[in-house]
């Protein structure tokens, strides 16, 4: 059911997470050839980690209350590719991600956007698998550990997110294969 209220409580939600982007890149973003302090990477950290609660509590009230609109199925998915590019791309310079591992993330997300595109011209639905939903849980958590990045209470952070992050990887490249079979599936039944 699509609700016709489109500044409703979980568009706002996704708006005010594309809101957060550029203050988490501006926070990420060190004074000339100096690391990211612990203090700003605090809190980076914990602007990316409220931005991406909020994606669990805009989809929810959208379906719950029946607040689903054209625009929020727009947006959402968007806010969330967004978010998970740009801080990864910000973690480039200082070291904290390798620049292979962001070019393949933000190329699934361009090529997996632009089938979603060819499939509405289409009128195409390919629906989110688990494995995207999956893939985003384990890169948000892998960003968020890399931005964070320092040692807590003994833990090595930094290398948290780095096995995290992987794991994101091998599902990125997994599901968006998948979801290019499934177009191409969807595309010869008609």
């Amino acid at each position: 059911m699509t609700s016709d209220s489109r500044l409703n409580a979980p568009n706002v939600l996704t708006l005010l997470r594309i809101l957060a982007i550029p203050v988490v890149v501006l926070i990420l973003l060190p004074p000339a050839g100096r690391e990211i302090s612990f203090a700003r990477s605090v809190a980076a950290f914990s602007l990316f980690v409220v931005a991406t609660i909020t994606d669990l509590f805009d989809g929810y009230i959208a379906r719950r209350y029946h607040m689903v609109t054209t625009l929020g199925k727009l947006l959402d998915p968007l806010a969330d590719k967004l978010l998970v590019c740009a801080a990864m791309t910000m973690l480039i310079p200082p070291g904290r991600v390798p620049a292979w591992m962001a070019v393949i993330v933000v190329g699934r997300e361009i090529g997996v956007t632009a089938l979603r595109g060819m499939a509405s011209t289409e009128v195409v639905i390919i629906a989110a698998s688990k494995l995207g939903k999956a893939k985003t849980l384990l890169l948000n958590i892998g960003v968020a550990a890399l931005i964070l990045h320092y040692p807590i209470f003994g833990i090595p952070v930094h290398g948290v997110g780095m096995v995290f992050l992987s794991a994101g990887l091998v599902l990125t490249a997994w599901s968006g294969l998948d979801y290019f079979f499934r177009f191409v599936g969807e595309i010869f039944k008609r």
